[in-house]
């Protein structure tokens, strides 16, 4: 693992850098714990030097997909990385058309943005089974009531959610993905769908419809968004500008929900239950070979990021029966890469593998595994594998007891065991408990006896790190002004209206919407980052160890028709006032971009007060920044 992060703005940069820049990123997406690439090539040694990176897991090559794994701050790194590319006007990926690879990063792109919305609601109805068992009575009131239809809504509006994912994973119009998906959801169709169940047929266009409904399901509003993004690149060419506005949403409306009532809906939701169906039958058949399978293969597909591949057998489990197995048996697999963990913690002698492995162990308590398989398991080999033996055989011992969940979980992991009472089942809560104990004191104890998989020379390595400082670049003054870079009015971060700005997520920092078209280097320094595609920002690490970024505008990322030149190139070194960007502002304008450039100090954190200007208009002698160590 490499060593603490300093900044994730800085590693969006750097991660960007390594790969050869905008110009060769295809696709961006995230998952609970990974940013997800796609380039038209990987550069030499790119996945060794990203590895590397402070905050950075691991990297995983796989199915044409850069993966680096991050944790439970990918968020804040994906957001940073979106930032600097513009990921619009991508041409199409050439390395990925295994059909399996792009179901799988689909299925990432789509759920991962909220499945902690879902693990959330997930935990919540295991509180409420709780509560139920504690207090029988309590089922029958008012707040209970009102709290459980809170814990289904995310579950019942499913294709809400994906609507809006889907519709950003394949490029089409948000609010037009999210009103056809909602018409799915409409109460006349519910109603519709019951009356042909009992025998009434209703027909569109003259052709019967089913009785297919479309709450909590996957496939058909996947699909439906899918296919409205042919749609509407068929369209949008053909519509003049004027009424464009009008009859896009309305043509996407009166073909895509029509089409998926008759064909798209019925059909793929009968897929997801045929497969569901074909693994029900094999864990009825055989429900201990089943729970050993998952319990030891599992946590390998998490490995290769493929593991969301399940997610629609598991939700259609749910929508058809109220309860589902995968889930129980995937919390055992889950548990025992935590046992690993912690096994690893109580026999590993370095203090630095104790920190690594218990901040695994913790993390993996919420049912995120990566930080205990990368960090520790699979680095050491030997607790990856006693975790996922262990996991087999609490499979196995589970199964025996044919346990389900009755309540989904988002991310399942020793805080959703209780997701497995059911008063009708009442053998299921007890093979999840056992099995899970298995997973956990398992890996423990052959840990113990085994030992860690640490080598003599991985201890010496270990000791020795420690008093080695991280890399974190070498503050030189303890205080220092910055001057600005262009002449403009000054504004606060607060008015950029751009959220990772103005919220300051990129950092502390200043606006200015300039008077000029020119930007000059603010200090001696060197060019750390440039966007060749667009060439609407630059990034520079100064001598006195202060690192800025310059935009120039907002969203101009989107600019690739020569708005902007650059006078300097990639690790150049420059010298206070040195020409940096000329840029023509009146066809950013045209174009309907806002010229306010936020000048950002990327290393925030390092400094303990940073002082801004207060005046209100700057010119290339006046400091903007003071800033103090």
């Amino acid at each position: 693992m490499s060593s603490k992060i300093r900044d994730y703005n800085k590693l969006a940069v750097d991660i960007l850098n390594e790969l050869g820049g905008e110009k060769n990123i295809v696709t961006v997406s995230r998952c609970a714990t990974r940013l997800r690439l796609v380039t038209q090539h990987t550069p030499d040694h790119a996945k060794e030097n990203i590895a590397k990176l402070p905050g950075v897991i691991t990297v995983v090559e796989k199915g044409g997909q850069i993966q680096v794994v991050i944790g439970t701050h990918v968020d804040k790194v994906y957001n940073a990385f979106t930032q600097l590319v513009n990921t619009d006007n991508k041409i199409e990926a050439g390395n990925d058309n295994n059909i399996l690879n792009r179901i799988i990063a689909t299925m990432s792109a789509v759920f991962a943005p909220f499945v902690y919305i879902l693990a959330a609601s997930g935990i919540l109805q295991g509180i409420l089974i709780l509560l139920k068992l504690a207090c029988p009575e309590l089922e029958k009131t008012g707040t209970f009531e009102v709290f459980n239809f809170i814990s289904w809504a995310p579950f019942f509006f499913l294709p809400i959610f994906i609507a809006i994912t889907a519709s950003q994973h394949f490029r089409c119009n948000l609010y037009i993905a999210v009103a056809c998906c909602a018409a799915l959801l409409s109460p006349t169709w519910t109603e519709f769908a019951k009356l042909i169940s009992e025998g009434q047929e209703i027909d569109l266009f003259g052709i019967a419809l089913s009785q297919t409904t479309y709450a909590s399901t996957v496939l058909p509003p996947l699909f439906l968004v899918w296919l409205l993004s042919y749609l509407e690149r068929f369209l949008e060419p053909r519509l003049h500008s004027i009424i464009k506005p009008v009859l896009l949403p309305l043509f996407s409306l009166v073909i895509m929900v029509p089409l998926t009532l008759l064909v798209v809906g019925p059909l793929t939701a009968n897929g997801a239950q045929y497969i569901a169906n074909g693994y029900n039958w094999f864990v009825s058949l055989a429900p201990s070979i089943a729970g050993g399978i998952i319990g030891a293969v599992w946590q390998v597909f998490v490995i290769f990021g493929v593991h969301w591949g399940i997610t629609p057998v598991i939700v259609e489990n749910f929508k058809q029966y109220g309860q589902d197995s995968f889930q129980a048996f995937q919390t055992i697999a889950v548990i025992g890469q935590v046992g690993a963990a912690l096994g690893f913690y109580l026999k590993t002698k370095t203090q630095e593998m104790k920190g690594i492995s218990l901040s695994a162990f913790i993390t993996g308590l919420f049912g995120i595994t990566e930080p205990a398989i990368y960090g520790v398991n699979l680095r050491f080999k030997k607790p990856f594998i006693y975790g996922c033996i262990s996991a087999s055989c609490g499979g196995i011992v589970a199964g025996f007891f044919a346990p389900h969940y009755v309540a989904y979980a988002g991310l399942p992991g020793p805080l959703t065991i209780v997701n497995a009472i059911s008063p009708n089942n009442p053998g299921s809560f007890i093979g999840v408990l056992i099995g899970s104990l298995i997973a956990l004191l398992g890996p423990v104890v052959l840990i113990q006896i085994l030992g860690t998989g640490e080598t003599i020379q991985d201890t010496v390595n270990s000791q020795e790190n420690i008093n080695i400082e991280d890399d974190n670049p070498k503050i030189l003054l303890d205080e220092v002004d910055i001057t600005s870079p262009m002449t403009g009015h000054a504004l606060p971060l607060s008015e950029v209206p751009d959220p990772a700005f103005s919220q300051k997520l990129m950092g502390e920092g200043i606006a200015i919407e300039p008077t000029d078209n020119h930007v000059y280097a603010p200090f001696d320094g060197e060019v750390t980052a440039v966007f060749e595609n667009s060439k609407h920002a630059i990034g520079l690490t100064l001598d006195n160890g202060v690192e800025l970024l310059i935009h120039v505008g907002i969203d101009t990322v989107n600019l690739t028709n020569n708005e902007f030149e650059y006078h300097v190139e990639l690790h150049q070194k420059v010298k206070k006032g040195d020409l940096l960007i000329s840029f023509n502002p009146e066809a950013i304008k045209q174009a309907g971009y806002p010229l306010i450039t936020p000048i950002i100090i990327v290393n925030t954190d390092q400094y303990q007060q940073i002082s801004l200007t207060d005046k209100t208009q700057v010119t290339v002698d006046d400091i903007i920044f003071n800033i103090k160590q």
